[in-house]
């Protein structure tokens, strides 16, 4: 029986082309040659940051995230860079009694704003915040934490393999994989990702009858 579900962000409720498209901005780099390279550096398996290292190979990620804060271009996020499944899935999650849990790789200040979205769950949070990211078994020990339920009742939804897929089923959850996303859609098929995956969804929707079986 599923008790929780705790959720990805990046991806899996939240889209990235603004975030890329930021970037694109910042650099005075035309925002397809971005999302192009990223594209190109995710069927690689590499972490998507890495496009901006080809792009400026001796970029410093974390000086400019301070220097575009400081210059009031920094980190944004709003209902509009929300999947459309996200607020009925999770509400409807809610209302069929299942602990709904946000969490996944980002910022504290990703916490703040999407916090202030009041969206439909239980707990959400970011690594920042927890001072461990994925895909450190010791984050998952805390989503296990806050989960409330044993392993085998609480399922973990993503789109990314090495940062959700594969640690989220080595701590013994079960795994929901999303197609969406760059990462999502690329390693769908992969043989590893469906193998390791109890579940292969396209929209957040799916799970209710995930629930149900």
């Amino acid at each position: 029986m599923i008790e929780t579900i705790v959720f990805d962000i990046g991806e899996t409720l939240t889209r990235d082309d603004h975030y890329w498209a930021s970037w694109a901005d910042w650099l005075d780099i035309p925002r397809h040659t971005v999302s192009a390279l990223v594209g190109a550096v995710v069927t690689q398996g590499r972490d998507n940051t890495e496009a901006l290292r080809i792009l400026r190979p001796d970029i410093d990620i974390a000086a400019e995230h301070r220097a575009r804060e400081a210059a009031g271009r920094g980190e944004q996020l709003d209902e509009a860079d929300l999947y459309p499944d996200v607020r009925p899935a999770l509400a409807g999650l809610r209302k069929m009694g299942i602990r709904v849990i946000v969490v996944g790789n980002q910022t504290e200040k990703a916490g703040t704003l999407l916090r202030s979205l009041d969206l439909p769950a239980d707990l959400v949070a970011t690594s920042a915040e927890w001072g461990v990211a994925k895909p450190d078994p010791l984050f998952f020990q805390r989503v296990l934490q806050e989960s409330g339920a044993a392993a085998h009742e609480t399922v973990y939804v993503g789109d990314h393999p090495v940062n959700d897929v594969f640690p989220a089923k080595a701590a013994g959850l079960r795994v929901a994989h999303i197609r969406r996303g760059p990462w999502g859609n690329w390693w769908g098929d992969d043989p590893d990702v469906t193998a390791a995956a109890d579940w292969s969804i396209r929209s957040l929707t799916d799970l209710s009858g995930i629930v149900n079986e």
